[in-house]
């Protein structure tokens, strides 16, 4: 028996035990258990024998660790994050979000998947090699964050300042999915983010709207007429210049993704569980979701939402929304415009504000470079497929944040599969894949040492 076997449940107990801390970096009651999730991958990386420490700044802590034994070997910086999403809503949870369960061959729990069980996967192959040899095939670090869920902002001031504990040949980030079950998967994409708050105010207080309707402004009628000049109803962005520098992906890319196993009728009812599937016609399903920008609303807020019936006319109103960036788009040109179409989109007799609260650049990564191909190898030898390449809609900031100012590739290689619900209720991260993965990643350092 091989030792990634012989220590699964090992593994195991230690995935249980990181995901009972409630580190959600949104809600600030959370910050002691931030703390403790920090303390713990500070733990698990002298566990697996390297030098580790936190690193303090204005948000929350970061966790820095290192094994530099193998001289004129390529070096590796592993990222990953121990924050979570709030777990809400709760009552759709069958069991408890931060109380671990096993049912069959997953485990259910908040930051399972996201990202918890994949930043594991990384200390795990690291330890597994020192336990099994005394030493690591090349050099590593580990660069580990408490605020990727709400903007990263501490980790990216640390890396802007260029500090030489940082330098690498490459990035290895495990917080992507596989494109399908047993099928090995390389992301070499991934959209921007720019997340906004609109406030809309009308009169100073909330009026009766049988006294002053048809004179009062309404702050609910105005963000609704506000959001509907932002998109039209097939899904397109209105936003003047927004399309301008969108790249389109290449011919060569998109026949690959039409060769991708895929069933969208399961995609649509299984996986989303909707009706149908929306968005820009003419536009692939994959390239919709992977190179194409969009626009969502999150959450509106305001006014009388309680039982029965309340006649009143908001005094104010409060909008959720976030713009997804693909190469080329620039943030802050994207803001700008973003602003610019709000304001003119607003109605008299209203007062706005945009308050963009994050955001993170949208980033493309060229495949071919040695770093990806030993992370296909890897991964072939690992699950017995060829490596398939696909981009993701999702956004990881750091990896734009790596690109610009440590000019290192990242290599996006995830064991997440599609229906593991990140950022929803009954979130699970597949364990064959859990297991399976520490065996990859450790192939892949062994694979670059050679």
């Amino acid at each position: 028996m091989n030792y990634y076997r012989e220590h699964q449940a090992e593994f195991l107990e230690g995935l249980k035990t990181f995901l009972r801390i409630p580190s959600i970096s949104a809600l600030s009651e959370h910050k002691p258990d931030i703390r403790r999730a920090a303390e713990f991958a500070r733990a698990e990386l002298e566990a697996a024998g390297l030098s580790a420490e936190l690193i303090e700044g204005e948000g929350n802590p970061l966790v820095y660790g290192e094994w530099l034994g193998a001289p004129c070997k390529p070096t590796i910086l592993f990222y990953g994050h121990y924050d979570v999403q709030p777990p809400d809503p709760l009552d759709e949870w069958k069991s408890p979000p931060f109380e671990p369960e096993v049912r069959g061959d997953d485990i259910f729990a908040r930051g399972a998947v996201d990202d918890k069980g994949q930043l594991l996967i990384q200390v795990n192959a690291v330890k597994a090699l020192m336990a099994t040899t005394g030493r690591l095939p090349v050099n590593v670090k580990f660069l580990l964050e408490g605020e990727e869920e709400t903007g990263g902002e501490h980790i990216e001031a640390y890396v802007k300042t260029r500090p030489p504990k940082l330098k690498a040949d490459a990035a290895v980030i495990c917080d992507t999915e596989m494109f399908a079950p047993e099928l090995p998967t390389i992301c070499v994409g991934l959209r921007g983010m720019v997340y906004y708050e609109i406030f809309v105010e009308g009169a100073n207080h909330d009026l009766h709207s049988g006294v002053y309707g048809g004179a009062a402004p309404n702050p609910f009628q105005a963000m609704a007429e506000i959001i509907c000049a932002l998109k039209d109803r097939d899904g397109r962005i209105l936003i003047p210049g927004f399309y301008d520098r969108v790249v389109p992906p290449s011919a060569k890319e998109r026949e690959a993704w039409a060769r991708l196993p895929f069933d969208e009728k399961e995609y649509t009812e299984k996986e989303m569980g909707a009706r149908e599937l929306v968005g820009e016609p003419g536009v692939p399903l994959f390239e919709r979701v992977w190179a194409r920008p969009t626009l969502e609303v999150h959450g509106i807020r305001g006014g009388f939402t309680g039982e029965g019936a309340k006649t009143v006319i908001p005094a104010r109103a409060v909008a959720k929304i976030s713009t997804r960036l693909v190469a080329d788009q620039q943030v802050d040109e994207s803001i700008a415009q973003f602003t610019a179409a709000v304001m003119a989109a607003a109605p008299r007799g209203v007062k706005v504000e945009v308050k963009p609260l994050h955001s993170g650049a949208p980033s493309l990564t060229d495949p071919d470079n040695p770093f990806i191909h030993a992370a296909a190898q890897a991964l072939k030898e690992a699950w017995g497929k060829d490596t398939v390449y696909i981009r993701s809609g999702g956004s990881i900031p750091i990896v734009g944040v790596f690109d610009r100012y440590l000019g290192i590739p990242s290599v996006m290689m995830g064991f997440g599969l599609p229906d593991d619900n990140l950022h929803a209720p009954n979130e699970k991260f597949h364990l064959p894949n859990f297991y399976r993965g520490i065996e990859t990643v450790a192939k892949y350092l062994e694979i670059l040492g050679r």
